[in-house]
Parts: C-alpha cells; structure tokens; sequence
C-alpha cells in the first residue's frame, strides 16, 4: 500500500440484476445515540429469526454523539478534549475507529444470510455495492470521489479495529469514500449466524476541528441528500424498495436494548 488514491469506478459484481426482493425503507427522526444502536441491534436480531424483512434504515443523530467500536478502549475517549471530549458517548457493534456523528446521513442496512446479497460468502462485497451507489451520485453532484488506499491485488486494507487512530475517518481501507484526499464515506459490520448488519456515515457538513474528514458540503454545498434517498434506496435494493415502519415487537425489542447502549457497563466495557 503507497498511500495514493485511485479513481472510484463501481465493480460490475456489485450489481447482481438476477434476484428480485424487496427492501424495507425506513426514514427514522434524528434520535439519541443509545436509541439508534438498540434499534439496529433489534432489526438485526428480528430479521435474523426471520421475523422482519430485509432493511435499510437512514437515520440522523441528536444530539451529536461519538460512538466508540466494538473494541476501542472507553479511556482513549476519556481523554478527549473538548469539545467533543465533551460530547454523548455511546458503543457500537461493530468494529472500527470512533465516529462523531453530527451533520452527516447515516444508513444500516440489515439482511438474512441467506439473502443473495450476501449468501455464499459475499458479505464484503455489500460494502462494495451501497459505497458504489453513493459514489456515482456523488460524482454526478459534483463531489471528486476517490478511494480508499489499496493493495497490489486490489483488495482495501485498514488497520486492525482495535488499533489505529482514534477517529474512523482518519484511517481508511479500499472500499472507503474519499474527496480531497480526506475521508468522506465509511461503513462497518456486525454478522451474526442468521444475518448481517452494516452502517456507515456520509458526512454533510463538519463544525468540530478534531473530526478531520470532507464533507460534502465543500464540494457540492447546494446538494440535498434526502431528495436523493428514495433512488438511493431502489439502487441498493436492485428491485422494490418499499416504504415502512417499525413493528411493535421491533420497537419492544429496541426499548429492551436501550437500557443496554445507555449503561455504563456495555460503554466501558474495555
């Protein structure tokens, strides 16, 4: 790996045309960091039971908030200084360097293991297929989308998710979004036996110094990525991409959860 950049061009095996499924499409209201994580947890563990449908959910945060991976260490954000050692806290599921989600789009997306999206060992490849779509959008916009520092054999490498520096955005692997040379898209996942989740975070716009990436207001500052979601959605699905809500036991479920992402036991846990 040299450190340069390569041109974002989407791989043709992204884009598998041979199935058609629908996708649940979820708008959530911007929320608070422990109830976005319980309600991707809830999705995922329901959808893996097979008690809910394949979902992509697109979310806000509110108030901003850091989340921590999986296997980061509570201290290493003790030490923050403000502002945003000052900011919610919260620990995800999945892996990775700590995120200070604020004026950005988040999405997760959740899908059974047996769906042919990801069956037969193709899980790295749903990474490839949602980054695809959303750098051909924001190339159309204006935005000069590169990619992430790759190897020889053209496959992304990242430091290991318990190293590296603090902040997700400044480290990135092959698959990852970048303009300007910074990191502007990155995502990360949680599998399980019967299903998968992955999310990500686009950033809009950034108001704190130590959150280094680009935004997309640098480079395209008139784009308006909700009149954008419902293509986004169709694409991601490669079929139906049908509008939905939560399901009463999805909600229960998430409300159970909370107590867990709100505790400082599942917080400090390293």
């Amino acid at each position: 790996m040299n450190g340069e950049t390569a041109q974002y061009e989407p791989p043709v095996h992204t884009f598998i045309r041979s199935y058609v499924h629908t996708l649940r499409v979820i708008h959530s209201p911007p929320l608070d960091g422990p109830t976005n994580m319980a309600r991707d947890e809830a999705i995922l563990t329901l959808v893996g039971r097979g008690e809910s449908p394949p979902t992509l959910r697109f979310y806000r945060w509110d108030p901003p908030t850091i989340s921590l991976g999986y296997f980061q260490e509570y201290a290493d954000y003790a030490r923050l200084p403000p502002p945003a050692g000052s900011l919610a806290v919260v620990r995800r599921q999945t892996g990775g360097g700590a995120i200070l989600h604020d004026q950005e789009l988040t999405y997760s997306i959740v899908l059974p293991m047996d769906h042919p999206r990801v069956a037969h060992g193709r899980c790295n490849l749903l990474y490839e297929h949602v980054h695809a779509i959303f750098a051909a959008l924001l190339a159309r916009c204006g935005v000069p989308v590169t990619r992430g520092c790759v190897d020889v054999t053209g496959v992304g490498r990242a430091a290991p998710s318990h190293r590296g520096p603090f902040f997700c955005f400044e480290r990135h692997c092959g698959v990852d979004l970048l303009a300007g040379e910074r990191k502007l898209m990155g995502s990360a996942q949680r599998r399980t036996a019967d299903a998968i989740l992955q999310h990500g975070s686009l950033v809009l716009d950034c108001r704190f110094d130590q959150w280094s990436c680009a935004t997309v207001r640098q480079f395209a500052p008139d784009l308006r990525i909700d009149d954008h979601l419902p293509a986004i959605a169709r694409a991601i699905a490669g079929g139906e991409a049908a509008p939905g809500t939560f399901s009463p036991a999805e909600l229960g479920l998430a409300a159970s959860l909370r107590t867990k992402y709100a505790g400082t036991e599942w917080t400090r846990r390293r």
